[in-house]
C-alpha cells in the first residue's frame, strides 16, 4: 500500500458538490492523496494528511480524467480523400463506412490492435482515462467478434456495433442481416462486450430494426445505447427512453417530444453529444443548451473514428461545446467527465472523492476555464491513471 500527495493545486475540480463549491465541488489551494489506485482524500493543501510522496502541482489546475464514452478506435484504412471531397462540398451519408469496412476486414490482429493502442495513448496525452470503444467496421461474425476481443483486451467499456450499417454482403437482405446481427453475431460477440448499439438512422437502421436489435442485445445481458437523431428527425430517442438505454448518441434533430422525453429520462439515459461530428462534417450543431434548460442529463465524446470525426481530443470537444453549442465552461467540462461516466453507468470514474479511482489530469492553467479559452493549446501536463502516472 502506498500513498502520494499531490499537494499545492491552484484549482481542484472534484465533481462532488460536498467536497467543494458549486457543481463541479471547487477546492482552492487544494490537495489529493492517492492511495494505490483509489482517491484517499481531498480537501485544503494545509490539512493534508502525510503520504509516502509528493507531487507540487505548482498552483495548476487539476481535474478528473476525461470519460470518453463514445467512440469507434477499432479500425483500418484512411479517409483523408472522403474527408477533403466533403470540404469541397459533398456532404456526410452512412455510406463512407463501406471504405472503412473493407479496410478493417483485410487488417490483420495485430495491425487493428496496434492501431487502437496508438489512439489510446493519443487519447491518454490529452487526459482520457476512460475510454468507450465500439465493433461495427467488420460486419460479419468472424471481424465483429474480433474487433471486440482486441478492444476488450484494452478497456473494459466495450459497445457490440454489428448494426452500424447493413453490411454490403447482404445489400439486397437486410433483414438477412438483422437476423445476423441478433442470432449468429450476438452470440458470437456478447461474450466481449458490455454494451450493444444501432445506428437508427435513413441509410442505416429504422426503429422496428433497431428495436428488434437493442431487444435481442439486452436478452443476451448487454445493455441498449443508440446512435440516434444524427443526420435527421427519427424514431432514435424516444426508442433509447422506451428501452431504458443508457445513452442517445449525436442529439443534433431533436423535436419538443424528444427534448422532453431526455428531460424525463434524465436519472437513466444521457443525450451524449458529438461535435467533433458536427465539426467535421459542417453540419447542424447540437443545442446543448435546449437540453440542459429541460433537465436533461447531457455527455460530451469525441466519436473518434475515421469517417466523421477523427479526433481524439476530448478538450476540443469542450471548446466546441463552449464556442457553438451554448454550454458553460463549467458545464462542458462537467459534461466531459462526471456526465461520460453516467453514460457509462458508473460511479467511480469523473469524480474526485475519497473511494473513487484516482483518474487525474494536471492542466498547464489555473483554471478548467483555459480549456475552452485557449483552444488547440496542449494544456495537459500530467495524466494519472488508476493511481499510475500514465502521462
Amino acid at each position: 500500500m502506498s500513498t502520494t500527495a499531490i499537494g499545492n493545486i491552484g484549482s481542484l475540480v472534484t465533481n462532488d458538490p460536498e467536497s467543494g463549491e458549486g457543481p463541479l465541488g471547487l477546492i482552492e489551494n487544494a490537495a489529493v492523496v492517492v492511495e494505490d489506485d483509489r482517491i484517499a482524500w481531498v480537501g485544503p493543501t494545509a490539512q493534508a494528511p502525510p503520504a509516502d510522496t509528493a507531487f507540487d502541482a505548482q498552483g495548476r489546475a487539476l481535474i478528473p480524467g476525461f470519460v470518453d464514452s463514445h467512440s469507434h478506435l477499432v479500425f483500418a484504412g484512411d479517409r483523408t480523400a472522403e474527408f477533403n471531397a466533403r470540404m469541397s462540398g459533398r456532404s456526410y451519408s452512412a455510406g463512407g463506412i463501406r471504405t472503412t469496412v473493407a479496410a478493417t476486414r483485410a487488417a490483420s490482429d495485430a495491425e487493428l490492435e496496434a492501431n487502437l493502442v496508438r489512439h489510446l495513448d493519443e487519447a491518454r496525452r490529452q487526459g482520457t482515462t476512460t475510454f468507450e470503444t465500439k465493433s461495427g467496421y467488420g460486419l460479419t461474425v468472424a471481424d465483429e467478434a474480433r474487433a471486440l476481443r482486441i478492444a476488450a483486451a484494452h478497456t473494459e467499456e466495450v459497445t457490440y456495433l454489428g448494426a452500424h450499417i447493413v453490411s454490403p454482403d447482404y445489400a439486397e437482405d437486410p433483414a438477412g442481416y438483422v437476423d445476423l446481427v441478433t442470432g449468429e453475431m450476438l452470440a458470437a460477440c456478447a461474450p466481449y462486450a458490455r454494451w450493444v448499439d444501432v445506428f437508427c438512422e435513413k441509410g442505416a437502421f429504422d426503429g422496428d430494426q433497431a428495436r428488434a436489435i437493442l431487444t435481442a442485445g439486452a436478452a443476451a445481458g448487454l445493455i441498449p445505447r443508440v446512435h440516434a437523431n444524427q443526420l435527421s428527425y427519427g424514431p432514435g430517442v424516444q426508442l433509447a427512453v422506451e428501452l431504458g438505454a443508457a445513452s442517445a448518441d449525436h442529439c443534433t434533430h431533436l423535436t419538443d417530444a424528444d427534448v422532453d422525453a431526455l428531460a424525463q429520462a434524465a436519472d437513466t439515459t444521457v443525450a451524449t453529444l458529438l461535435p467533433g461530428a458536427e465539426f467535421s462534417t459542417r453540419a447542424q450543431w447540437p443545442d446543448a443548451r435546449r437540453l440542459l434548460d429541460a433537465g436533461a442529463t447531457v455527455a460530451l465524446s469525441t466519436d473518434c473514428n475515421p469517417g466523421s470525426s477523427y479526433t481524439s481530443s476530448m478538450p476540443f470537444c469542450i471548446a466546441l461545446a463552449v464556442r457553438d453549442m451554448g454550454m458553460t465552461p463549467d458545464e462542458a467540462l462537467w459534461a466531459a467527465t462526471a456526465g461520460g461516466a453516467r453514460a457509462l453507468r458508473r460511479t467511480d470514474i469523473g469524480v474526485l472523492a475519497p473511494g473513487a479511482r484516482a483518474d487525474l489530469a494536471l492542466l498547464d492553467a489555473p483554471s478548467h476555464v483555459h480549456l475552452a479559452y485557449r483552444p488547440g493549446v496542449p494544456l495537459v501536463s500530467a495524466v494519472w491513471q488508476r493511481g499510475v502516472r500514465a502521462a
